[in-house]
């Protein structure tokens, strides 16, 4: 039962990484869901809290709509796993790149259904294949 972080970086500028990013992504029908609230500089903003200047980090918030929906209709416990983020920041002058993965035993744990841990890795690799195809 394990869980680790995917980590990542890029000399890309974080608005260029998540432009080819939403590309990428959407050859394999994934989609960026928070396009306009994924800043979460405005999003602390918007509830009064102040940050530091230079505070630039970013929650997509990722959706495979179809994928996600026949998936749930499924099994609605499997949302308990979804949606998936990608966080992104700046550090050192390069963009940094993280997501949250679950191991399959992991996810058998958290989710009874028997198809579950296979379909959220291949979710997983799908990701970070789009992801490393932008680097």
């Amino acid at each position: 039962m394990t869980a680790e972080v995917f980590r990542a970086q890029t000399q890309k500028d974080i608005p260029s990484f998540i432009k080819d990013l939403g590309k990428a992504m959407a050859m394999q029908g994934f989609m960026i869901h928070n396009e306009d609230r994924m800043e979460m500089v405005h999003h602390f903003g918007h509830h009064g809290v102040e940050l530091a200047e230079g505070f630039d980090l970013h929650m997509i918030q990722v959706c495979a709509p179809k994928k996600t929906a026949q998936s749930l209709m499924e099994n609605l416990e499997r949302a308990v796993l979804l949606p998936r983020y990608i966080v992104v920041f700046s550090k050192e002058n390069k963009t940094q790149v993280r997501m949250l993965q679950f191991s399959n035993e992991l996810v058998a744990e958290l989710v009874d259904d028997e198809q579950f841990p296979e379909v959220h890795m291949a979710m997983c690799d799908a990701l970070i294949l789009a992801i490393k195809d932008v680097l």
